[in-house]
């Protein structure tokens, strides 16, 4: 089941994909999608309705992000093997976690505005793991029944932010719109295996990047596991799990960077592409 928030900014109604890839209205029956709908008894309510008597929306509404007022939103950083090799840095021995502000949040299509001062804009197509239930020390074997569904996340950053200002990552990550994500939540149940998923990012038609998530270093199932023995991991939380190889960054001879009027188009096998137009604030 592909569900999905719809409309304008701050009036996002929540929806559904139907087999025809019809956008179909939900609000007859939940407020929102949110973290205390994302249980598996309330998903499973809403797999029961018959999705073709619910009202077709037309046209191409403005998507919103699939998960309504996200808790945490954490990010794994150098989690693919291929792209820690590009950028030159060692294996971490345990995930390499940090947080991305939740003003930052932006629906899938939304613009990417770089703020003052970015000179060293980046992409970064990375699987996104929604919570569904609250977890707290939770093994690796019973980590994926935490799990609601998955969606695509552009984990934009702003490197010299990131790395020259002082301080953590987070800097360079939590700038206003650097954090797409959606276009759906995508139920567990359609994703067989989260390790075993293609993944690409275009920047103005040229691919950058591409992956699977098969040479994450930790998979979806070791980060739940370990960042609930950090905290407890609630229902709408996001994790943001890392990138392949082709970010900006680890380009050769030079690095590329976005600029203004760039377009990403941001795509994960069985979760949807996203399409961001790159602008500069003023």
């Amino acid at each position: 089941m592909k569900l999905l928030r719809f409309g304008e900014l701050g009036k996002e109604r929540p929806g559904v994909l139907d087999k025809d890839g019809q956008i179909r209205d939900l609000s007859g029956h939940i407020d929102d999608i949110s973290g205390s709908f994302l249980n598996k008894n309330s998903i499973d309510k809403i797999k029961k309705i018959n999705f073709e008597n619910l009202p077709a929306i037309e046209g191409t509404p403005r998507l919103g992000t699939c998960v309504s007022g996200i808790g945490k939103f954490m990010c794994i950083g150098l989690n693919y093997a291929d792209h820690a090799a590009e950028t030159g840095a060692d294996i971490p021995e345990h995930p390499i976690l940090f947080m991305k502000a939740n003003s930052a949040i932006v629906g899938p299509n939304d613009d990417v505005i770089m703020p003052r001062g970015s000179t060293n804009t980046d992409w970064e197509v990375e699987l996104g793991v929604v919570i569904g239930e609250t977890a707290k020390y939770v093994s690796e074997e019973d980590a994926l029944n935490y799990v609601a569904g998955y969606c695509v996340c552009n984990d934009v950053s702003e490197r010299h932010f990131q790395a020259k200002l002082t301080g953590q990552w987070t800097k360079g990550k939590s700038c206003d719109t650097f954090g797409p994500t959606g276009p759906y939540l995508v139920t567990k149940d359609e994703i067989s295996d989260p390790q075993n998923l293609d993944m690409w990012l275009d920047v103005n038609g040229k691919r950058m990047q591409t992956g699977n998530t098969k040479t994450m270093i930790f998979t979806v199932s070791q980060v739940i596991s370990h960042l609930s023995t950090l905290f407890t991991l609630h229902p709408g939380d996001v994790i943001s799990t890392g990138t392949p190889p082709g970010v900006g960054m680890g380009m050769k001879p030079e690095p590329v960077y976005l600029k203004e009027g760039d377009v990403m188009e941001v795509w994960i096998e069985g979760l949807g592409k996203q399409r961001q137009v790159v602008l500069q604030d003023a």
